[in-house]
């Protein structure tokens, strides 16, 4: 089997007591889903559900390279989030951490959350993006895995399915618009 060809189960276990799961199958050619992930100027326009904004954005789409955003919340608040890739299949998967910054440095350390209204940026995670061709649309997974119990239940609480998924409504809609 081909890097290319890796399927999801090489990757993660999905274990439901640490891992949060978004599955859908969109009517976007995995091509644009791929894009919307890869080039800032597409995600900014998508990312973060509105009436929040995604204002910044840097990618190095590269294992080591940087995965940043900066969001803007509705009262002008500024939550910005780096991350490091640790893995990038070209037009099939991507997996970033927010518990290493870009180079492998390990980010400092941060509180845990206590409740669903921490800051999300506080939330360590690595981000598992999946495309697949399915028909003449793809197959979109993404999975959040966290490192422990209530890390998870946090991102649930803060609107994980809600937020990724009108988030992946937000790509159709961007994609669509193409």
């Amino acid at each position: 089997m081909t890097r290319t060809e890796a399927a999801l189960p090489e990757v993660v276990k999905i274990d439901p007591t640490l891992d949060l799961v978004l599955e859908r199958v969109v009517d976007v050619a995995p091509e644009l889903v791929w894009k919307a992930w890869t080039e800032p100027e597409h995600l900014k326009k998508w990312f973060t559900p509105r009436p929040w904004q995604t204002v910044e954005c840097e990618i190095d789409l590269r294992p080591g390279g940087v995965f940043r955003t900066v969001m803007l919340s509705p009262e002008g608040q500024k939550f910005p989030g780096t991350g490091c890739y640790l893995d990038v299949v070209p037009g099939r998967r991507i997996v970033w951490t927010s518990v290493l910054l870009p180079g492998w440095r390990p980010a400092p350390p941060t509180p845990a959350p206590k409740d669903a209204n921490d800051d999300c940026h506080d939330l360590a995670f690595t981000a598992i993006i999946t495309i697949e061709p399915h028909g003449k649309g793809t197959k979109y997974t993404a999975i959040a895995i966290h490192p422990t119990a209530a890390g998870r239940d946090v991102h649930e609480k803060m609107g994980f399915h809600d937020g990724w998924g009108t988030a992946l409504d937000q790509l159709v809609e961007w994609a669509k618009g193409q």
